[in-house]
């Protein structure tokens, strides 16, 4: 997988701690880890949670990315935003329990944990533990596995729902506050992870327009 790493800024310091430990482990599955920041929290471009949800939404939409890793201080607000954007099915992740039970039942494609709410001492040993747990085997397993057919079969069911419940993404860029947009994908590495990987012309180019 391509993986994405979207901090917002009033956690964008734990950023390279982050960012290190999640490259790590995702290099361990064969993955790839694109981060796009924010990398400290005196970045030029500000990313808020809001922001973050849209960032998700377009990197995921685009195939850019197959999967996102975000968050915010309680990781609630990143995961209402992410929801509420087209094309995420992101799951509030504390630990190794809550990202092994999300792959393998809810089959998302994107996460949001609390990097302030309980991240002390011993922080990156969390870290470690959940995200290796959550690539330690392919998406949609199911568990228990006599469970996965119907896991499954729920799972198609949401992703049709979602179809229907949200407005297809390029409709939301054209009419959302475009200088919310611009600062959203304003980010000091965004054009370089973004444009070669992303597989939508109509949404690059739109982008590109701005």
């Amino acid at each position: 997988m391509k993986i994405a790493l979207i901090n917002e800024n009033s956690q964008a310091a734990k950023n390279a701690q982050i960012y290190e430990v999640l490259n790590e482990e995702a290099q361990k599955a064969g993955h790839t880890v694109f981060n796009y920041g924010m990398y400290s929290a005196e970045d030029d471009v500000q990313l808020t949670y809001v922001k973050n949800g849209l960032l998700a939404s377009i990197l995921l939409t685009t195939k850019a990315v197959d999967f996102v890793v975000t968050g915010c201080g309680t990781g609630q607000g990143a995961m209402l935003a992410c929801n509420s954007f087209p094309n995420v099915l992101c799951g509030h992740i504390t630990d190794a329990v809550d990202a092994y039970l999300f792959g393998q039942v809810n089959d998302g494609n994107c996460i949001a944990m609390p990097f302030a709410q309980g991240f002390g001492w011993g922080a990156e040993i969390n870290l470690h533990y959940t995200f290796e747990k959550l690539f330690s085997e392919s998406f949609g397993g199911g568990y228990p596995k006599e469970r996965r057919e119907p896991e499954q079969r729920n799972k198609k069911i949401l992703d049709q729902v979602k179809t229907v419940t949200h407005r297809p993404l390029i409709e939301i860029l054209k009419e959302i506050d475009q200088d919310f947009l611009k600062e959203t994908i304003a980010g000091e590495h965004f054009a370089e992870y973004f444009y070669p990987n992303c597989q939508d012309d109509e949404i690059a180019n739109y982008l590109k327009s701005l």
